[in-house]
Protein backbone atom coordinates (compact mmCIF):
# COMPACT_ATOMS: atom_id res chain seq x y z
CA UNK A 1 0.00 0.00 0.00
CA UNK A 2 1.75 3.55 -1.04
CA UNK A 3 1.11 6.42 0.76
CA UNK A 4 -0.67 9.48 -0.91
CA UNK A 5 1.58 11.01 -3.06
CA UNK A 6 3.98 8.18 -3.17
CA UNK A 7 3.71 5.98 -7.05
CA UNK A 8 5.73 3.03 -5.47
CA UNK A 9 5.01 0.28 -2.70
CA UNK A 10 8.14 -0.49 -0.53
CA UNK A 11 7.59 -4.01 -1.57
CA UNK A 12 8.79 -3.33 -4.71
CA UNK A 13 12.48 -3.36 -3.13
CA UNK A 14 11.98 -6.90 -2.43
CA UNK A 15 10.73 -7.66 -5.68
CA UNK A 16 13.34 -5.82 -7.09
CA UNK A 17 16.41 -8.12 -5.05
CA UNK A 18 14.60 -11.29 -6.20
CA UNK A 19 14.78 -9.96 -10.10
CA UNK A 20 18.51 -8.47 -10.09
CA UNK A 21 19.91 -11.30 -8.69
CA UNK A 22 22.84 -13.24 -10.31
CA UNK A 23 23.63 -9.87 -12.42
CA UNK A 24 24.10 -7.85 -9.91
CA UNK A 25 26.35 -8.43 -6.69
CA UNK A 26 25.14 -8.78 -2.83
CA UNK A 27 28.06 -6.60 -1.45
CA UNK A 28 29.52 -7.07 1.89
CA UNK A 29 29.07 -4.86 5.06
CA UNK A 30 32.46 -4.00 6.16
CA UNK A 31 33.11 -3.38 9.99
CA UNK A 32 35.01 -0.08 10.11
CA UNK A 33 36.37 -0.12 13.93
CA UNK A 34 39.50 1.61 14.00
CA UNK A 35 38.82 3.68 10.84
CA UNK A 36 39.26 6.54 12.80
CA UNK A 37 41.75 5.75 14.79
CA UNK A 38 41.57 4.96 18.52
CA UNK A 39 39.75 5.76 20.03
CA UNK A 40 37.42 4.85 17.52
CA UNK A 41 33.52 4.72 17.79
CA UNK A 42 32.46 1.72 17.80
CA UNK A 43 29.67 0.19 15.59
CA UNK A 44 30.48 1.65 12.30
CA UNK A 45 29.97 -0.42 9.34
CA UNK A 46 30.57 0.53 5.29
CA UNK A 47 28.30 -1.01 2.62
CA UNK A 48 31.27 -1.80 0.16
CA UNK A 49 29.10 -0.61 -2.84
CA UNK A 50 32.44 0.01 -4.58
CA UNK A 51 33.08 -3.72 -5.09
CA UNK A 52 29.91 -3.98 -7.09
CA UNK A 53 29.85 -4.87 -10.50
CA UNK A 54 30.73 -1.31 -12.28
CA UNK A 55 32.41 0.07 -9.29
CA UNK A 56 29.10 1.40 -7.68
CA UNK A 57 25.38 1.38 -7.06
CA UNK A 58 24.14 2.57 -10.17
CA UNK A 59 24.08 -1.50 -11.63
CA UNK A 60 20.98 -2.11 -9.00
CA UNK A 61 18.92 0.47 -10.46
CA UNK A 62 19.68 -0.33 -14.29
CA UNK A 63 19.58 -4.07 -13.77
CA UNK A 64 15.92 -4.14 -12.28
CA UNK A 65 14.92 -1.36 -15.06
CA UNK A 66 16.41 -3.33 -18.31
CA UNK A 67 16.32 -6.41 -17.36
CA UNK A 68 12.91 -8.42 -18.31
CA UNK A 69 12.04 -5.45 -20.27
CA UNK A 70 13.09 -6.08 -24.26
CA UNK A 71 14.57 -3.42 -25.66
CA UNK A 72 16.92 -2.77 -29.33
CA UNK A 73 17.89 0.44 -27.75
CA UNK A 74 18.32 2.32 -24.63
CA UNK A 75 18.68 6.05 -23.48
CA UNK A 76 20.53 7.09 -20.14
CA UNK A 77 21.69 10.69 -18.93
CA UNK A 78 24.81 10.04 -16.54
CA UNK A 79 27.51 11.64 -14.44
CA UNK A 80 29.62 8.67 -15.03
CA UNK A 81 28.79 5.49 -13.07
CA UNK A 82 25.09 4.73 -13.96
CA UNK A 83 26.23 4.83 -18.11
CA UNK A 84 28.88 2.37 -16.90
CA UNK A 85 26.22 0.26 -15.07
CA UNK A 86 23.62 0.76 -18.47
CA UNK A 87 26.69 0.17 -20.71
CA UNK A 88 27.70 -3.04 -19.36
CA UNK A 89 24.04 -4.43 -19.49
CA UNK A 90 23.38 -2.85 -23.04
CA UNK A 91 26.39 -5.03 -24.14
CA UNK A 92 24.96 -8.01 -22.20
CA UNK A 93 21.67 -8.10 -23.75
CA UNK A 94 22.85 -6.85 -27.20
CA UNK A 95 21.51 -3.26 -27.25
CA UNK A 96 22.52 -0.05 -28.47
CA UNK A 97 23.30 2.36 -26.23
CA UNK A 98 23.81 5.99 -25.88
CA UNK A 99 24.92 7.89 -22.66
CA UNK A 100 24.40 11.86 -22.46
CA UNK A 101 26.81 13.29 -20.29
CA UNK A 102 27.05 16.79 -19.38
CA UNK A 103 30.02 18.78 -20.38
CA UNK A 104 31.64 18.97 -16.70
CA UNK A 105 31.34 14.92 -16.69
CA UNK A 106 34.58 13.48 -15.86
CA UNK A 107 36.72 12.19 -18.71
CA UNK A 108 37.99 9.02 -17.55
CA UNK A 109 34.29 7.30 -17.22
CA UNK A 110 33.24 8.64 -20.42
CA UNK A 111 35.91 6.50 -21.70
CA UNK A 112 34.69 3.41 -19.86
CA UNK A 113 31.40 4.11 -21.15
CA UNK A 114 33.07 4.08 -24.67
CA UNK A 115 34.91 1.37 -24.15
CA UNK A 116 32.00 -0.77 -23.31
CA UNK A 117 30.38 -0.50 -26.48
CA UNK A 118 27.72 2.73 -25.68
CA UNK A 119 27.67 6.11 -27.83
CA UNK A 120 28.37 8.96 -25.59
CA UNK A 121 26.96 12.81 -26.32
CA UNK A 122 27.93 15.67 -24.39
CA UNK A 123 25.68 18.71 -23.72
CA UNK A 124 26.47 22.06 -22.48
CA UNK A 125 25.01 22.73 -18.77
CA UNK A 126 24.83 21.07 -15.83
CA UNK A 127 22.19 17.64 -15.16
CA UNK A 128 18.76 19.14 -15.83
CA UNK A 129 19.69 19.94 -19.25
CA UNK A 130 21.24 16.26 -19.99
CA UNK A 131 18.33 14.65 -18.69
CA UNK A 132 16.39 17.20 -20.84
CA UNK A 133 18.53 15.63 -23.95
CA UNK A 134 18.47 12.01 -22.79
CA UNK A 135 14.51 12.33 -22.54
CA UNK A 136 14.48 14.01 -26.38
CA UNK A 137 16.80 10.74 -27.51
CA UNK A 138 14.41 8.21 -25.89
CA UNK A 139 11.55 9.90 -27.16
CA UNK A 140 12.75 10.67 -30.79
CA UNK A 141 13.75 7.57 -31.49
CA UNK A 142 11.57 4.85 -29.36
CA UNK A 143 14.38 3.62 -26.94
CA UNK A 144 14.02 2.74 -23.69
CA UNK A 145 14.66 5.88 -21.42
CA UNK A 146 17.10 4.52 -18.09
CA UNK A 147 16.68 7.32 -15.89
CA UNK A 148 19.94 7.54 -13.33
CA UNK A 149 17.24 7.70 -10.97
CA UNK A 150 13.75 9.19 -11.15
CA UNK A 151 11.77 5.94 -12.60
CA UNK A 152 10.45 3.44 -10.02
CA UNK A 153 12.21 0.61 -11.17
CA UNK A 154 15.66 2.01 -10.95
CA UNK A 155 14.34 3.59 -7.50
CA UNK A 156 13.16 0.16 -6.25
CA UNK A 157 16.58 -1.61 -7.28
CA UNK A 158 18.97 1.35 -5.98
CA UNK A 159 16.29 0.08 -2.46
CA UNK A 160 18.31 -3.01 -2.66
CA UNK A 161 21.24 -1.56 -1.15
CA UNK A 162 19.64 -0.37 2.30
CA UNK A 163 17.49 -3.66 1.95
CA UNK A 164 20.75 -6.11 2.09
CA UNK A 165 21.93 -3.81 5.56
CA UNK A 166 18.82 -4.02 7.15
CA UNK A 167 18.34 -7.54 6.57
CA UNK A 168 22.01 -8.19 8.20
CA UNK A 169 21.35 -5.47 10.88
CA UNK A 170 18.15 -5.36 11.75
CA UNK A 171 18.69 -3.47 15.06
CA UNK A 172 20.60 -0.47 12.55
CA UNK A 173 20.41 2.67 14.60
CA UNK A 174 21.39 4.90 11.75
CA UNK A 175 22.22 4.79 7.96
CA UNK A 176 24.04 7.25 6.03
CA UNK A 177 23.03 7.66 2.22
CA UNK A 178 24.77 9.78 -0.07
CA UNK A 179 22.51 11.95 -2.34
CA UNK A 180 22.48 13.05 -6.34
CA UNK A 181 19.57 12.45 -8.15
CA UNK A 182 17.91 11.14 -5.06
CA UNK A 183 17.39 7.14 -5.97
CA UNK A 184 19.15 5.44 -3.37
CA UNK A 185 17.93 7.77 -0.47
CA UNK A 186 14.23 7.15 -1.70
CA UNK A 187 15.01 3.51 -2.23
CA UNK A 188 16.96 3.53 1.29
CA UNK A 189 13.30 5.18 3.05
CA UNK A 190 11.07 2.35 1.42
CA UNK A 191 13.68 -0.15 2.53
CA UNK A 192 12.98 0.88 5.99
CA UNK A 193 9.31 0.88 5.78
CA UNK A 194 9.51 -3.14 4.77
CA UNK A 195 12.42 -4.05 7.22
CA UNK A 196 12.08 -1.75 10.25
CA UNK A 197 11.31 -3.19 13.58
CA UNK A 198 8.20 -1.28 15.28
CA UNK A 199 8.76 0.74 17.99
CA UNK A 200 12.52 1.68 16.55
CA UNK A 201 12.40 2.24 13.39
CA UNK A 202 16.27 3.25 11.48
CA UNK A 203 17.09 6.75 11.23
CA UNK A 204 17.66 7.61 7.76
CA UNK A 205 20.09 10.22 7.21
CA UNK A 206 20.88 11.88 3.91
CA UNK A 207 24.11 13.85 3.22
CA UNK A 208 24.33 16.10 0.16
CA UNK A 209 27.16 18.31 -0.86
CA UNK A 210 26.49 21.60 0.41
CA UNK A 211 26.77 23.12 -3.55
CA UNK A 212 23.60 20.66 -4.73
CA UNK A 213 20.91 20.39 -1.60
CA UNK A 214 18.07 20.13 -3.73
CA UNK A 215 16.21 18.08 -1.46
CA UNK A 216 17.27 19.76 1.73
CA UNK A 217 16.36 23.00 0.08
CA UNK A 218 12.91 21.21 -1.51
CA UNK A 219 12.02 19.37 1.67
CA UNK A 220 11.82 23.26 3.08
CA UNK A 221 10.05 24.61 1.04
CA UNK A 222 7.30 21.78 0.52
CA UNK A 223 7.77 21.36 -3.29
CA UNK A 224 10.56 20.36 -5.91
CA UNK A 225 12.91 23.38 -6.26
CA UNK A 226 15.22 22.93 -9.05
CA UNK A 227 19.56 24.77 -7.91
CA UNK A 228 21.47 25.70 -10.23
CA UNK A 229 24.58 23.63 -11.72
CA UNK A 230 26.99 22.62 -9.49
CA UNK A 231 30.41 22.26 -9.55
CA UNK A 232 31.40 19.62 -6.10
CA UNK A 233 34.30 17.85 -5.93
CA UNK A 234 31.61 14.89 -5.20
CA UNK A 235 30.79 14.81 -9.21
CA UNK A 236 28.13 11.57 -9.14
CA UNK A 237 25.70 13.97 -6.67
CA UNK A 238 25.34 17.36 -8.97
CA UNK A 239 21.71 17.11 -9.44
CA UNK A 240 19.97 20.06 -9.57
CA UNK A 241 16.19 19.40 -8.88
CA UNK A 242 14.34 16.41 -6.90
CA UNK A 243 12.72 13.52 -9.23
CA UNK A 244 9.08 13.30 -9.65
CA UNK A 245 8.98 9.82 -8.18
CA UNK A 246 11.68 10.94 -5.24
CA UNK A 247 10.77 13.72 -3.90
CA UNK A 248 7.50 12.53 -1.67
CA UNK A 249 9.04 9.46 -0.64
CA UNK A 250 12.42 10.95 1.08
CA UNK A 251 9.59 14.45 2.06
CA UNK A 252 7.47 11.42 3.98
CA UNK A 253 9.99 9.01 5.23
CA UNK A 254 13.54 10.31 5.77
CA UNK A 255 14.80 11.41 9.28
CA UNK A 256 17.69 14.49 8.52
CA UNK A 257 18.96 15.95 5.58
CA UNK A 258 22.65 17.17 6.17
CA UNK A 259 25.12 19.30 4.09
CA UNK A 260 29.16 18.81 3.53
CA UNK A 261 31.79 20.76 2.37
CA UNK A 262 33.93 19.37 -0.18
CA UNK A 263 36.73 19.74 2.31
CA UNK A 264 34.77 17.25 4.10
CA UNK A 265 34.48 14.62 1.53
CA UNK A 266 37.80 14.45 0.49
CA UNK A 267 38.87 14.13 4.09
CA UNK A 268 36.80 11.07 4.52
CA UNK A 269 38.07 9.81 0.84
CA UNK A 270 41.52 9.64 2.72
CA UNK A 271 40.28 8.36 5.78
CA UNK A 272 39.14 5.47 3.55
CA UNK A 273 41.81 5.00 1.19
CA UNK A 274 44.31 4.71 4.20
CA UNK A 275 41.71 1.64 5.30
CA UNK A 276 41.90 0.23 2.07
CA UNK A 277 38.69 1.28 0.64
CA UNK A 278 39.33 3.08 -2.86
CA UNK A 279 36.19 5.27 -2.45
CA UNK A 280 35.97 7.56 -5.21
CA UNK A 281 34.92 11.41 -3.77
CA UNK A 282 30.73 10.64 -4.21
CA UNK A 283 31.11 7.08 -2.56
CA UNK A 284 32.73 9.27 0.43
CA UNK A 285 29.72 11.77 0.87
CA UNK A 286 28.02 9.56 3.52
CA UNK A 287 31.11 8.81 5.49
CA UNK A 288 31.51 12.50 5.63
CA UNK A 289 28.26 13.05 6.94
CA UNK A 290 28.58 10.40 9.73
CA UNK A 291 31.94 12.14 10.65
CA UNK A 292 29.95 15.50 10.78
CA UNK A 293 27.20 14.79 12.65
CA UNK A 294 28.55 12.25 15.06
CA UNK A 295 26.73 8.38 15.74
CA UNK A 296 26.29 6.58 18.63
CA UNK A 297 25.12 2.78 18.40
CA UNK A 298 25.45 0.52 15.18
CA UNK A 299 25.33 2.77 12.38
CA UNK A 300 26.27 1.97 8.43
CA UNK A 301 27.26 4.35 5.87
CA UNK A 302 26.99 3.55 2.25
CA UNK A 303 30.17 3.84 -0.28
CA UNK A 304 28.43 4.17 -3.27
CA UNK A 305 31.13 3.74 -5.33
CA UNK A 306 34.70 3.34 -5.81
CA UNK A 307 35.04 4.66 -10.27
CA UNK A 308 38.20 7.33 -9.50
CA UNK A 309 40.27 7.76 -12.52
CA UNK A 310 42.67 5.07 -11.13
CA UNK A 311 40.27 2.26 -10.54
CA UNK A 312 38.88 2.65 -14.01
CA UNK A 313 42.77 2.54 -15.02
CA UNK A 314 42.62 -0.95 -13.39
CA UNK A 315 39.85 -2.22 -15.78
CA UNK A 316 41.60 -0.59 -18.73
CA UNK A 317 40.33 2.04 -19.54
CA UNK A 318 42.25 5.55 -18.55
CA UNK A 319 41.34 8.69 -19.09
CA UNK A 320 41.81 9.87 -22.70
CA UNK A 321 42.65 6.04 -23.91
CA UNK A 322 41.06 5.02 -27.05
CA UNK A 323 41.40 1.14 -26.65
CA UNK A 324 39.22 -0.76 -24.22
CA UNK A 325 38.19 -3.90 -23.20
CA UNK A 326 36.01 -5.20 -26.37
CA UNK A 327 32.83 -6.82 -26.53
CA UNK A 328 34.03 -10.26 -26.09
CA UNK A 329 36.93 -9.55 -24.04
CA UNK A 330 36.99 -11.20 -20.36
CA UNK A 331 35.88 -8.61 -18.02
CA UNK A 332 38.67 -8.15 -15.24
CA UNK A 333 37.97 -9.76 -11.59
CA UNK A 334 36.99 -8.30 -7.87
CA UNK A 335 37.54 -10.10 -5.20
CA UNK A 336 34.27 -12.27 -4.48
CA UNK A 337 32.13 -11.01 -1.23
CA UNK A 338 31.69 -14.39 -0.65
CA UNK A 339 35.14 -14.54 0.62
CA UNK A 340 34.68 -12.16 3.56
CA UNK A 341 32.85 -13.08 7.12
CA UNK A 342 30.30 -10.82 8.26
CA UNK A 343 30.60 -7.82 8.95
CA UNK A 344 34.36 -7.93 7.58
CA UNK A 345 37.38 -6.16 9.82
CA UNK A 346 38.69 -3.32 6.84
CA UNK A 347 41.98 -4.97 8.05
CA UNK A 348 41.16 -8.42 6.00
CA UNK A 349 40.60 -6.32 2.80
CA UNK A 350 42.39 -6.92 0.01
CA UNK A 351 44.91 -4.24 -0.94
CA UNK A 352 43.32 -1.28 -3.50
CA UNK A 353 46.14 -2.46 -6.01
CA UNK A 354 45.03 -5.31 -5.95
CA UNK A 355 41.34 -4.52 -6.56
CA UNK A 356 39.61 -3.71 -10.02
CA UNK A 357 35.89 -3.66 -11.29
CA UNK A 358 33.93 -6.28 -13.05
CA UNK A 359 31.86 -4.98 -15.90
CA UNK A 360 28.36 -6.62 -15.48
Amino acid sequence: MTAAGVRLAADEVRAAAERIRGPVRRTPLLSADGLLGPPSPSGLLLKAEHLQHGGSFKARGAANAMLGRAAAAVVAGSSGNHGIAVAALARRTGAEATVVMAAGAGRAKADAIRALGARVLTVEGGVAARDQLARQLAADTGALLVPSSDDEHVVAGQGTVALEILEEEPDLALLFVPVGGGGLLAGSCLAADLTGRPGRPVRIIGVEPREARRYAVSVAAGRPVELSASRTVADGLRGQRPGEVIFPIVQRRVDELIAVDDEEVLGAMELLHRAGVPAEPSGSVALAGALQRGFRGRTAVVISGGNSPSALAAMGVAAGSAAGPGPHSAPPRVPSPAAYSRPTSLSALPSPSTMSKESL
